[in-house]
Formats: structure tokens, C-alpha cells, sequence
């Protein structure tokens, strides 16, 4: 009733009742546009512009599906048309072979679209499963419609019928590109989620693992930092095109640049992706201001770790709400 009460009220012009509707449904909305788009920014684009096209189509809303079936159509409209006009945003790994050895003084390559972390924070566990970084990288890969109906159909649960009348397509043509598209995303994912490890390691078993990480990187402690390490695990650090893989290596840009040629670390725990992260603070002394310069987000397997992903940048930090400088 009370819903019912809002829209009627919204579509009257009522810009209150439009936000009660709305606002149950925004940061499932958002997650949903950064798995289309890979980028925090652009879902803040498409879900801000998703919300407009909503508030001005309201009057024609007629109750035949639910307001967030509805949204969604919104939402996934405005993010295919977007897809439409940009070029997919990629990670290292996509672009190239690894380094075996340290790459000294690399320039950022700005002209690639890189895909960007995610801040979880209020998201439950087929939502964090949802935004894990190998996925998102993987749909990637997909053509806007593709991508569409994976989401929509294996991640909100929408059936084909309801996902061929959002998507203004036949119920044969979403089937068949769900079905490419599972292709292509179980080629590109071939391990286990995330989610399974994290719980069965614990919560405090994986900060130990993440801040053990930290504080050997904080030490300049070669030996304990690769003492965390699987023996094929990545390092990549967008937007930088240079990745390594393998511990020998991974220990090699180790121990050659963040070790030895960056003067001073910090860190802040967070989480990103629904994996563990952590916000990296560079100072060029101990006792000066520290700026942030990476949030690294980590792959578990087991007790270590197979994955590190480092997104180099200060404008990632205000989305996870942390503070651009450590005194």
C-alpha cells in the first residue's frame, strides 16, 4: 500500500516518493552497472542517468511488472547504451605476457580503459560473489547484449521471458546469447569463487593473511612477504600494461621497486570486489605525510595468496570513503 502510495505520488511530480521507491534499490542498481561496466565512475554515470530516464518515464510505469523489474530495465538500457560508445576496460593480463623481470620506471598507459575496484561495503554474499574481480574482468569480454542476460538471468534471477522484454529481443535470442556467454565467462573463470575460501578461512584468518602482507611490504621483509605467496601468483597494477607471474618473478619486482625504491609505506584495511584489500599510502620518509597511491585488492587460495591486483591512483580512494593523505 505504501508503495503504491509513493508512485502515485511520484507520478504526480512528487520528488520525495520517487526517492522512497528508489532508495531500496540504488546500491544493488549501482553493483548492477559496475558488472556492466567495469568502472565505479561509469556506474555512477549510468545509474545517475538510469534515475532521470526513470523519473521523467514514471507516468508511463503501468504496473504490469514490478518497480524493480522495471529499474532494471532502466538501468541495463542505459549501460548497453553506453557500452555501446566505449571500449571494454581491460586488466593487464588481458593485454599481454608477463614480465620475468622487474620494469623499471614504466609509464602509465592512459589511452586503455582499465577496469576499476569496487567497494563492497553493503553488499551480501551473491552480490560480493557477483563484483569478484575475475568475473567483472570477464564480462568484460562479452558484447553488451551478452553480458546483459548473464547478469540478469544467472545473478538477479530473471527469467528469459522477463530479460527478452527488457531487452526488447526474443526469449530464443537471450537463451542463445546466455548460453555464449557462459562460454566464454567459464573459460576466463576457470577456479572457484572467492567467497567459499574467505569463509572457510575466517575473518580473522584473512586480515592476518592481508596485514602479514602490509606490514612485511611497510618492513622492507622480502622473506615474509613471499612466504605469503602461492608459487604461480600475479602481480598486475593498472595503469600499468607491465604484469608479472610466478613467484621468481613476482619476488624480482618485489624486492626491485616497491622494497627498495619506494622510501615509506602505510596501509589502511579494506575490502574490495568481496575480496580482501588494502589502501597503500607512499611517503618519502617514515615520519612525513604519506599520499595514496594503490588499492590492492587480493586472490586467496588456501592460506596464500595467488592474486594481487594493485590499482595505482588517488581518485580510487574517495569511493571507499578513505582519505586522500595519512599525517
Amino acid at each position: 500500500m505504501t508503495e503504491n502510495t509513493d508512485l502515485a505520488q511520484a507520478r504526480a511530480g512528487d520528488d520525495a516518493a520517487f526517492t522512497r521507491l528508489i532508495q531500496p534499490l540504488q546500491r544493488e542498481l549501482h553493483a548492477h552497472c559496475y558488472r556492466m561496466l567495469g568502472s565505479v565512475h561509469d556506474a555512477d554515470d549510468a545509474l545517475q542517468e538510469a534515475l532521470v530516464r526513470a523519473w521523467r518515464g514514471l507516468p508511463r510505469f503501468e504496473g504490469r511488472s514490478t518497480m524493480r523489474s522495471w529499474l532494471y530495465t532502466v538501468a541495463t538500457r542505459t549501460c548497453l547504451d553506453l557500452v555501446k560508445t566505449r571500449d571494454r576496460r581491460a586488466l593487464p593480463v588481458d593485454l599481454g605476457p608477463s614480465s620475468d623481470h622487474a620494469v623499471l620506471d614504466a609509464a602509465p598507459v592512459t589511452e586503455q580503459p582499465w577496469l576499476g575496484p569496487y567497494h563492497d561495503v553493503g553488499l551480501d554474499y551473491e552480490q560480493r560473489e557477483a563484483v569478484e574481480l575475475a568475473f567483472v574482468a570477464a564480462l568484460q569480454h562479452l558484447p553488451g547484449n551478452q553480458r546483459a542476460a548473464l547478469l540478469l538471468f544467472d545473478v538477479l534471477g530473471f527469467s528469459a521471458a522477463e530479460i527478452a522484454a527488457m531487452m526488447d529481443a526474443s526469449t530464443t535470442s537471450v537463451n542463445s546469447a546466455l548460453a555464449r556467454a557462459r562460454r566464454v565467462v567459464a573459460d576466463r573463470v576457470p577456479g572457484p569463487s572467492q567467497q567459499p575460501t574467505l569463509r572457510t578461512l575466517g575473518d580473522a584468518r584473512v586480515r592476518a593473511l592481508v596485514t602479514d602482507f602490509a606490514t612485511a611490504l611497510e618492513r622492507g621483509d622480502a622473506d615474509a612477504l613471499v612466504a605469503l605467496l602461492t608459487a604461480d601468483v600475479t602481480w598486475s597494477m593498472p595503469p600499468l600494461a607491465q604484469w608479472y607471474g610466478g613467484l621468481p618473478a613476482v619476488t624480482d619486482f618485489a624486492v626491485e621497486v616497491p622494497l627498495t625504491r619506494c622510501p615509506s609505506w602505510r596501509h589502511l584495511p579494506t575490502t574490495a570486489n568481496g575480496q580482501p584489500a588494502v589502501a597503500f599510502y607512499l611517503g618519502q620518509s617514515a615520519e612525513g605525510p604519506h599520499e595514496a597511491w594503490s588499492i590492492t585488492v587480493f586472490g586467496l587460495r588456501g592460506e596464500r595468496i595467488a592474486e594481487i591486483t594493485s590499482f595505482l591512483g588517488p581518485d580510487h580512494f574517495p569511493a571507499f570513503g578513505l582519505p586522500s593523505e595519512l599525517p
